[in-house]
């Protein structure tokens, strides 16, 4: 998330009122799409939900976006220190900071807002009452509970047993209980009286018989002291039966209890199977439903930056290679079809005389220019027979294409040099039309965006151009001065020599974004022509001449991509750029006069 702008408000201002946090909004870069890339969106923090507008002055129109924060998920990049990730459910935005402190400002923010949005906080938590969710959760116990019980014919005959038991233990229970009482009552007045004797006794001296039984009164009367109580005497329970009873249903209660147990235990191994079934196959459905999400989200963001080029990117490099000729198939087969279609435009293209090419220039780029010049005379013609570096990897008719492989911090840096002889033009015309900015478009069919930044002179500018994305290697652009040349030859039999130079410059007027990683270029084009002496008085004709090319490129990617693919990239483009731009130039000059 790349924020170019400081932003408004900040994760530590709150709205006295509200006590809510404030708005917080600046630009950041957010991910649209592969096509596009990192574009500059104006995104706001306010009441726990992100938007993001196409700039600030358009937020009258309605944001182009939004996501709730209650459940989002935020992930700082691994190895991007100013990207972070935004993610609710099945939707994610990528977004990048200017700087790793904007990334913390942003996402301290972004926390903040959750937090106070009450969404799993602790005030939150208070809302739901726990006795609610005690009692549902004891409500569907008791449910389950019953429902459980009404399964099995035995198991409701022993419980109804159950109830019977307990019934009759009930009534035994109220009986014995009376007894006890009325024993109670008995002890409670023998002891009473036993207490009145003795004191009767001390006031009143009795003779008592040896045997006990019987009080002699002053008056000599006689009564018995102590009645023994039977049981059958008191209210007339049989203790020894109803104790009888009493053992028989308790016994009977915990034979019912026994068999109920046996009953439960075999239904629980049989509900525990069941279980254990529906588990299994909860979990393949959980399986199966996270894999689909995986494929379903791989599928869905498949464009996103992760799969990218770079070390860190998901996608392997076989799937890497694969994409990018999938792409470049598709490309080849919207060409065919425009070409097809279209009707080329005739340009009146101006060809400055020879002389004027002849030139060094005062511009302030000159001394570097005829440096490169005199590199690319010295070396670019050396014939390649002896040297074991060069590999010949193409070898079509005429033309060749050499290779040396070199690799510098795990970037290929593969120098490519290529011969080549066209019949019917010379060199001074091809020459003209690889340097010529209005016919670019025509030929080079690799461009998406193209413009001259500065004219340095009448040989010399300095073109900017965006290349056509080839997915999933990110878009390259380039900044480059190009100049065209006449070289002299110093020995009268020798041809004279035509040069373009494109080499790699800064300028201000196009500075690096993050939409585009920038590529460095030395790529040169050097034309002879050969001329055949016409039969007789005839004059020369296109018939008569040959021209014999050398290109060589010097390309810095910018950027990390797998070495074969690059390889194999350039092994595949640079002879149909030589066959698409020969041809066009063949196709332009038919029919003209020769330009020497």
């Amino acid at each position: 998330m790349s924020e170019k702008s400081s932003s408004s408000g900040s994760d530590e201002d709150v709205d006295p009122e509200s006590g809510q946090q404030a708005e917080l909004g600046g630009v950041l870069s957010k991910w649209t799409n592969y096509i596009h890339g990192w574009q500059d969106r104006w995104v706001v923090l306010k009441n726990n939900t992100l938007s993001y507008y196409k700039s600030e002055d358009e937020r009258e129109y309605g944001c182009r976006g939004s996501l709730c924060l209650s459940k989002a998920v935020i992930t700082p990049h691994e190895f991007d220190e100013c990207r972070l990730d935004i993610s609710v459910n099945d939707s994610v935005w990528y977004l990048r900071a200017e700087d790793p402190e904007q990334r913390l400002q942003w996402i301290e923010s972004i926390e903040l807002h959750k937090a106070e949005s009450g969404y799993g906080s602790e005030t939150s938590l208070r809302r739901h009452g726990s006795m609610l969710s005690l009692t549902s959760a004891a409500s569907a116990l008791s449910a389950t509970s019953t429902s459980s019980f009404k399964k099995g014919h035995r198991l409701r005959e022993k419980l109804a047993e159950m109830e019977t038991f307990r019934d009759i233990l009930c009534r035994q229970v109220d009986t014995l209980q009376k007894y006890f009482d009325s024993c109670a009552d008995v002890v409670s007045k023998d002891e009473f009286q036993r207490d009145r004797v003795e004191d009767d006794e001390d006031d009143f001296p009795t003779t008592t018989r040896p045997d006990g039984e019987y009080n002699h009164n002053n008056n000599g009367s006689k009564e018995k002291l102590f009645a023994p109580a039977s049981p059958k005497d008191i209210n007339g329970i049989d203790f020894k039966g109803e104790a009888i009873t009493f053992k028989a249903t308790t016994a009977g209660i915990l034979s019912t209890l026994s068999h109920c147990i046996e009953l439960m235990v075999k239904r629980e191994d049989s509900w525990q199977k069941r279980l254990d079934k529906e588990l299994e196959k909860r979990r393949r459905v959980e399986d199966a439903y996270k894999c689909a999400m995986h494929e379903l989200k791989k599928k869905s963001h498949y464009g996103g930056p992760d799969y990218e080029e770079g070390p860190n990117s998901l996608i392997n490099e076989d799937e890497f290679f694969d994409a990018v000729e999938a792409a470049l198939d598709r490309q080849d087969k919207i060409e065919e079809q425009c070409q097809s279609e279209k009707v080329r435009i005739s340009r009146p293209s101006l060809v400055t005389p020879g002389d004027a090419y002849s030139t060094i220039g005062t511009h302030r780029y000159a001394n570097k220019v005829e440096e490169m010049v005199q590199n690319h005379m010295t070396y670019s013609l050396q014939d390649m027979g002896g040297d074991a570096n060069w590999q010949l990897v193409i070898e079509e008719g005429e033309m060749k294409v050499y290779r040396r492989e070199v690799e510098e911090n795990g970037i290929v840096l593969d120098p490519l040099k290529a011969t080549h002889s066209v019949k019917g033009v010379t060199g001074h015309e091809v020459c003209h039309y690889f340097w010529e900015t209005d016919v670019r478009m025509d030929w080079e069919t690799t461009i998406e965006n193209f413009n001259v930044v500065e004219t340095l002179s009448d040989n010399a500018v300095i073109v900017y151009q965006t290349h056509k994305r080839v997915w999933p290697a990110s878009q390259r652009d380039v900044l480059y001065l190009s100049a065209i040349r006449k070289i002299m030859a110093t020995n009268e039999n020798d041809p004279d020599t035509w040069l373009v130079c494109n080499f790699s410059v800064d300028h201000n007027k196009a500075l690096p974004t993050n939409r585009c990683v920038r590529a460095k270029i030395n790529v040169a084009m050097i034309c002879q022509t050969l001329v055949s002496p016409p039969e007789g008085d005839k004059e020369i004709s296109r018939d008569n001449i040959l021209c014999k090319i050398t290109y060589v490129a010097n390309v810095n990617p910018g950027g990390w991509a797998p070495a074969s693919v690059l390889r194999a990239v350039a092994k595949r483009e640079y002879p149909k750029f030589l066959k698409r731009f020969t041809s066009y130039v063949q196709e332009k000059t038919a029919g003209k006069p020769i330009l020497f």
